[in-house]
């Protein structure tokens, strides 16, 4: 009886691959440029998740129709599961992060960590330095400089504090009076392996934090709601 039910588990599951591929093989006829993460099926019916270019659409196993920017909600719990799963999905593993890229900070005895891809000219990023960041106690604070293109003199700002003698010290006394150490900027600058890194996980916003267990979080939240997900 049990080898029976394993067998029958196994076919659902090679059944679920076979139908997750096929559909898959249907969206990139119709959608050859586009880039599929990953395909589930979901616990309604016969409505599958796709996920990509960094949000979820769904459809049917026969690829008849789309639902984009739609939001799943579960009627019973009452829990958006599309946001859920986006969450899910959009986490970076803390340690597949290029480390060794970033400005880090330390506050009393680290006991947390936390990682930010922040623009030095972006307003928000500035509250979040000055309403949270700075207030911080026994964190280790990973800051990777990721200048937005609508803001022009970010990079060169920014590489001004990286070639500094004191990045961690530089890049807070920034934060707080917009003083500059007086340097050309002209080292080795990590910019463009980060913005690579960004790309590739599609981080496109600033402040974007990357906490601990992966989640990623966009915009100034505010101390508390930071602090809980620390």
């Amino acid at each position: 009886m049990v080898k029976l039910f394993v067998f029958i588990f196994l076919l659902n599951i090679y059944s679920l691959q076979a139908n997750e591929k096929s559909l898959q093989k249907l969206i990139e006829q119709q959608y050859p440029d586009i880039k599929i993460q990953s395909i589930k099926k979901t616990n309604f019916n016969d409505l599958y998740e796709v996920y990509l270019g960094n949000q979820i659409i769904y459809t049917d196993q026969s690829f008849k129709f789309l639902i984009i920017e739609g939001q799943l909600v579960d009627p019973r719990s009452k829990k958006n599961i599309t946001a859920e799963r986006l969450a899910d999905l959009q986490k970076i593993a803390f340690e597949n992060l290029p480390l060794d890229l970033a400005i880090k900070i330390k506050k009393g005895i680290p006991q947390k960590k936390v990682a930010v891809f922040s623009d030095i000219d972006c307003p928000f990023c500035r509250k979040l330095e000055k309403e949270v960041l700075m207030k911080l106690d026994n964190v280790e604070i990973y800051t990777f400089i990721f200048p937005l293109a609508i803001h022009p003199e970010a990079e060169q700002k920014s590489l001004k504090i990286w070639c500094s003698d004191d990045p961690a010290t530089n890049w807070v006394n920034f934060m707080k009076t917009a003083d500059l150490p007086d340097n050309n900027g002209d080292c080795a600058s990590p910019v463009d392996e980060i913005q690579n890194f960004a790309k590739k996980y599609g981080i496109q916003s600033t402040p974007t934090i990357i906490f601990e267990d992966g989640k990623r979080v966009s915009g100034a939240i505010p101390k508390d709601e930071f602090k809980s997900l620390l």
